[in-house]
């Protein structure tokens, strides 16, 4: 009999766990509390770790296929100026593959089109878990429904119910004093957009990511104390910056510009499963959305955990491998994401002139090494019975296409 995997949501994280474990010859079930069709969140960008985490998981040609590679990246003043300047020639020769950029959307889809269509549940909200143990299989309880499985991963995101129901002292999300907003907006005819980037402000930020030759997913955060009730809207925020940041904000429709309090666990769990159940993704290691590495370390997570419990000589030896291969990491990650939120986000003119002194002094060439805790990852030996028929000699040529349309 197939030992059988149940997944709590069917974002990223959840749906490259289900992939990861299908492909290792288990039989999956992935419960995602949407209604089937909603298309949440706008785009993404991938380094070449969450690159080598879906390659590992055979989707590699169908990633490229969607994707848009990444000609550099780079961060700006307000008034144009460049700091610093990473081409994707550097990022390729040290990391193998460039950075690139997905619609969200897109990702989720291929991910899914991985998995038989019977193992995706749409509207079915997961209301408790009994973990199990070592000699008694897990049960999960949804509506109505006792499921049992022998492994049981959590991807619920940051207000994770299974992680407040198995590690009820661990401290809640906390709000890391800023906001984020995030929209995909249609590629403006006179904009010239050639790179990534992120222009540091004082307390405020933009970001700009080109998606293929049609989109662009364009990002911002401004500081606010921790009960806000109204925000300024980043149309006019944002509106004297340089170019093409006008008419990016001019782009935008009201109904497709999302806004979310930035949040993040701190700190990190140094245990990520209780008994059959395994917490992943956002879950499990929430961060602030700096390092680009929300999306990559889900999938590595996911990787790692197929691995484990797919080579090990139990379920639960499995998980506490788990546990060894992902805690450090991702608790290293997400400090150095924190240090880095306070550094952008600090409200400090002396300090915002050190800082912008201290990335425009730092040589171009160097400027990408600063990225190697993160990107240099490499995904354990091949999953049981997957081919990584997605990997590939790193290009920048990355095939694009017109992606659809934005994501809501």
């Amino acid at each position: 009999m197939d030992v059988e995997a149940t997944i709590i949501g069917g974002g990223i994280g959840g749906l490259a766990a289900a992939v990861a474990l299908h492909r290792s010859g288990w039989a999956v079930r992935v419960h995602e509390r949407n209604p089937a069709g909603v298309r949440a969140g706008a785009a993404l960008t991938l380094w070449p770790n969450a690159v080598r985490a879906l390659d590992s998981l055979g989707v590699g040609e169908a990633l490229r296929s969607r994707a848009a590679a990444l000609p550099g990246s780079g961060i700006r003043r307000p008034d144009g100026r460049w700091l610093s300047r990473t081409s994707a020639d550097q990022v390729i020769s040290r990391y193998g593959s460039p950075q690139i950029a997905i619609v969200r959307a897109d990702l989720i889809d291929l991910l899914r089109s991985a998995l038989p269509p019977d193992s995706l549940r749409f509207g079915a909200a997961v209301t408790h878990v009994d973990p199990g143990d070592a000699d008694r299989r897990a049960t999960v309880h949804c509506g109505g429904e006792r499921i049992p499985a022998d492994l049981v991963v959590a991807a619920d995101g940051v207000h994770s119910r299974v992680r407040r129901q198995l590690w009820p002292h661990h401290p809640e999300a906390r709000y890391c004093g800023y906001v984020a907003w995030r929209a995909l907006v249609p590629r403006p005819a006179a904009a010239a957009i050639t790179a990534a980037s992120e222009t540091w402000g004082r307390a405020e930020r933009f970001g700009i990511v080109p998606v293929g030759d049609d989109l662009v997913y364009v990002y911002a955060t401004a500081n606010a104390p921790e009960n806000h009730d109204q925000l300024p809207d980043p149309r006019t925020r944002f509106r004297r910056w340089h170019d093409p940041i006008p008419a990016l904000l001019d782009a935008i429709t009201p109904a497709e510009l999302l806004c979310h309090d930035v949040l993040a666990l701190r700190p990190s769990l140094d245990r990520l499963h209780h008994g059959r159940v395994a917490l992943l993704g956002d879950a499990a290691h929430a961060m602030e959305p700096n390092l680009g590495q929300g999306a990559g370390l889900a999938a590595e997570d996911a990787v790692v955990l197929a691995h484990a419990v797919s080579t090990s000589t139990s379920t639960i030896n499995g998980l506490i491998g788990y546990d060894r291969e992902r805690a450090r990491r991702v608790a290293r990650l997400t400090r150095q994401s924190h240090l880095l939120g306070r550094l952008t986000q600090t409200g400090s003119a002396t300090v915002t002139a050190l800082r912008d002194t201290a990335a425009r002094l730092i040589p171009d060439r160097f400027a990408v090494r600063g990225f190697d805790e993160a990107a240099a990852w490499r995904p354990p030996a091949a999953l049981p019975g997957v081919r990584n028929s997605g990997a590939r000699p790193a290009t920048p040529h990355v095939h694009t296409r017109g992606c659809r349309g934005a994501s809501r």
